[in-house]
């Protein structure tokens, strides 16, 4: 990364609680909830010919109701544009969006994953570039637009938000137990093991998709191990290997959750993971802040959250924020004209506001004051005050080429699960991967 990634808690620190929004301009919940049906009639009205309509593709489809409630606010201020998210499911959007965009038919609006997978899409020449259509651009955090930038500084997305990773548990359960939430490792294992011997599924997790097994559990809980992001930055120079021991240690860390996955863990996908926890069946879910929404509309009330645990007691919280999601707009659309409008209101705090109050979890770029309605999400927020932050472990530079350093950490993650790689063998794996193209780990 060009920039320190300190920047983040200061915008972190800028977002509060309270019951409701207090954005001037933005909708009350109450009238967000409204806007679908206003934002249509506004549409039939329209005497300036038939409306535009704007495809808009995303990785979540657990996003849709959500989403277009946020869209409802553009499309009333909008009456002549019709925003139409079509979201793909996680494991085939990447494959999927770059397909259309080859044929031709991709969508208008396209959410961009961070680094180097969105950078693929820029340099596969179908992303408009925005720096000088985007005023509020020169206002975001440096290290929010390098996300979605190239090293000569062409933006091609905006920033949209931020998620974060730690243990979700239910505190019915917990209780039952006289139990807290455990601030080291130690204590973490303890808590496992109490739950374990009383009979409970101690987590929910399933190691069917390996990307939750990456991007979760080692980059969110191993960070603590491997040593975060002074670590990340020696390994993207060249510096470190993940055969060294911090990242082997990660791995060593990890594998000790094992023992409390449910019997059948090996056949669980993400979305069974969720309805496992979602359901009352589990008692902890390694999740991601993105999915507050998802256990809310579940109807969960006693849900909480707690940070990765650190090593041993005493130690600062290495604490994987990730830049998330940015927003481009295809170069080739039919109605670019429109597509940009609608960037450019993402780049407001009224998008900002709505975002992050429909998708709690989520974490706006966007510069202002905020208020959040999500205690859980407030909580999270709050840990980033006393944390180093950092991102995902392999996926800035190192995943721009196949084998990627994703692909490899979620085929490494699923050996370790599965007992095909010891922790030694599974940093091994990625290490020999990485080595077959990516330059500071090829052999001169």
């Amino acid at each position: 990364m060009k920039k320190s990634l300190l920047w983040l808690v200061a915008v972190l620190l800028s977002v509060s609680m309270i019951t409701g929004f207090s954005l001037a301009g933005c909708k009350k919940a109450e009238e967000v909830a409204a806007t679908t049906e206003a934002a249509t009639t506004a549409v039939e009205e329209t005497k300036a010919g038939e409306p535009v309509t704007l495809s808009f593709t995303s990785w979540r489809t657990e996003d849709i109701e959500r989403m277009n409630r946020i869209n409802a606010v553009f499309m009333e201020e909008n009456p002549n544009i019709i925003v139409d998210f079509q979201p793909i499911k996680d494991t085939e959007y990447d494959a999927q969006l770059t397909s259309s965009l080859q044929a031709g038919v991709g969508a208008d609006l396209i959410f961009l994953r961070s680094y180097d997978p969105g950078e693929l899409i820029y340099n596969g020449d179908y992303l408009y570039e925005l720096n000088n259509d985007v005023p509020a651009l020169a206002d975001y955090p440096d290290a929010a637009i390098n996300a979605w930038a190239t090293d000569d500084g062409i933006i091609y997305g905006v920033p949209v938000a931020g998620v974060t990773h730690g243990v979700f548990y239910r505190k019915t359960i917990f209780d039952k137990y006289g139990l807290e939430e455990p601030e080291t490792w130690a204590e973490f294992i303890d808590v496992c093991q109490t739950l374990k011997d009383n009979g409970e599924t101690v987590f929910a997790q399933g190691t069917k998709e390996g990307w939750p097994l990456y991007e979760v559990i080692y980059s969110g809980l191993g960070a603590n191990f491997y040593g975060g992001e002074k670590s990340r930055l020696a390994l993207m120079a060249g510096e470190m290997k993940m055969t060294d021991e911090p990242f082997v240690k990660a791995f060593r860390a990890m594998k000790e959750l094992q023992p409390y996955f449910p019997k059948g863990y090996q056949a669980l996908d993400y979305a069974s993971m969720q309805q496992l926890f979602g359901t009352g069946q589990a008692a902890m879910y390694i999740g991601g802040s993105w999915e507050i929404g998802l256990f809310e509309d579940l109807g969960l009330t006693d849900l909480d959250w707690f940070a990765p645990p650190v090593e041993k007691k005493g130690d600062t919280i290495q604490y994987c924020f990730h830049v998330d999601c940015g927003l481009g707009v295809n170069k080739d659309s039919e109605n670019f004209e429109e597509a940009l409008e609608y960037v450019k209101w993402a780049s407001t705090p009224e998008f900002a506001e709505l975002f992050m109050n429909e998708l709690p979890g989520f974490f706006s770029y966007t510069p202002g004051d905020y208020s959040l309605k999500s205690p859980v999400a407030k909580e999270i927020v709050d840990v980033a005050k006393n944390a180093d932050i950092t991102v995902r472990t392999v996926w800035e530079k190192l995943s721009a080429q196949e084998p990627s350093g994703n692909t490899l950490m979620w085929d490494a993650m699923i050996g370790l699960y599965t007992d095909v790689y010891t922790p030694e063998e599974a940093a091994a794996y990625v290490q020999d991967g990485l080595a077959t193209w990516y330059g500071p780990f090829m052999k001169k």
